[in-house]
């Protein structure tokens, strides 16, 4: 997973095995975590590996599939591929707490308001929760789906865990008895991918989806607020722009006074801006259109509501957009860019260039298949093939009586 976010004032950039923090306004000494020379796994006894009775998995890449940070900027976590679940201090220095281990691959994490508790959501529908004050302690089952999970968050009081799940549903659940679900948000049409409570907003819900549309909910009720299709949104902007199916929503990020918030869709070369009102009926208020030079692989705002920017660039693979008289624009002369683009270029030329746009989600989408078309075509043919045969039978016996009628009146 390439993606990028930020622990306070440290830039942070996840590539295949590793996870690089910059400081964005000091000269201090990058961290860099390889989750390749981490601590590994206890071999364990083969009965014991299969104690769950379901198949083994096979052996992981150590490449980084998620990473959350705690609400103060204090606390990082991140997940690989070989099921570690490693715990990080970011402040006053870089420090690694914990490595303990999950029992599926994750797929999405996040810190409890309070910092005391870490959620996992897994590919099988799992969500385990991992104690940050007891760093060694095992992980909790706390909820299981019928499906994969895709995302994970909890409210800012933590009384609810929001998920998305891959058959096109937002479940919001209560923390202290996760079998008691208080809401669904249902209206997509995919897997929900992204899910994002706005700063200043905490009864609202931010989701994306691989349908290509971004909605705002009242989560706790499950009422949706707003939607907007962001082909048809990119159609009026852009005329010209591709009508073939709608790209996945890969990140729904807002700003940190809670007004903008930026969508990025997989394999678009541009974001979308959308203002954020109480005030206005439509509460979801689409702002500008932001083209890229090349296609964005991911995006977060920093503590200052600037917006970085990481670009499928060799050159120039980090921008920032300051906004300005109503207007995101870029700034390349930016002393802040310009230390950590120094201190992430080495990182950036090791990674390899085919594996910065695969896609996460093309495996994901469901085809519909019409079977009653298909049912009807071919009764239509078996009624067509017996109307045949009966034509055929009944032209048989016609040809044979007058034959036999022939033959009567020619005798004497």
């Amino acid at each position: 997973m390439t993606a990028v976010g930020f622990c306070g004032h440290w830039f942070l950039f996840t590539y295949e095995t590793k996870l690089v923090a910059v400081h964005t306004k000091q000269s201090r000494e990058p961290f860099v975590f390889d989750c390749s020379s981490a601590e590994k796994k206890p071999k364990t006894s083969k009965a014991d590996s299969n104690s769950d009775g379901g198949p083994s998995e096979e052996a992981g890449s150590d490449r980084v599939l998620a990473f959350a940070v705690s609400s103060s900027g204090k606390l990082l976590a991140l997940t690989d591929d070989t099921k570690r679940l490693v715990l990080f201090q970011c402040e006053p220095s870089w420090r690694c707490v914990s490595v303990r281990w999950v029992v599926r691959r994750c797929t999405s994490l996040v810190f409890s308001q309070a910092e005391d508790e870490l959620l996992v959501a897994d590919k099988s529908g799992d969500v385990y929760s991992f104690s940050v004050g007891e760093p060694q302690r095992g992980g909790e089952l706390k909820m299981g789906h019928l499906s994969m999970l895709l995302a994970v968050t909890m409210s800012p009081d933590d009384k609810y865990i929001i998920t998305a799940d891959r058959d096109e549903k937002v479940r919001v659940s209560c923390h202290r008895s996760p079998y008691s679900i208080q809401s669904f948000c249902l209206g997509h049409q995919q897997f929900v991918s992204a899910l994002q409570i706005p700063s200043g907003h905490p009864h609202w819900l931010l989701s994306g989806s691989g349908d290509g549309t971004v909605k705002l909910w009242e989560y706790e009720s499950g009422r949706r607020l707003q939607s907007w299709d962001l082909g048809q949104l990119e159609e009026a902007m852009c005329p010209q722009a591709d009508k073939e199916r709608n790209p996945a929503v890969c990140r729904v990020s807002s700003s940190p006074d809670g007004r903008h918030v930026a969508v990025l869709c997989e394999r678009v070369s541009a974001v979308q801006f959308f203002l954020l009102d109480e005030v206005d009926e439509k509460k979801l208020v689409p702002h500008s259109r932001l083209c890229l030079p090349h296609c964005p692989l991911d995006l977060s705002f920093d503590l200052e509501g600037r917006l970085w920017v990481l670009l499928d660039s060799s050159d120039a693979p980090l921008q920032i957009h300051t906004l300005r008289q109503n207007s995101w624009q870029c700034d390349p002369e930016n002393s802040d860019l310009s230390r950590v683009t120094e201190a992430f270029r080495p990182h950036w030329k090791t990674l390899d260039a085919s594996t910065r746009t695969n896609s996460r989600f093309e495996h994901l989408y469901k085809e519909s298949y019409d079977n009653v078309t298909s049912y009807l075509q071919k009764k239509q043919q078996r009624l067509e093939e017996q109307q045949l045969k009966r034509t055929k039978t009944q032209k048989t016996n016609d040809n044979k009586r007058l034959k036999e009628t022939s033959a009567a009146g020619t005798q004497p």
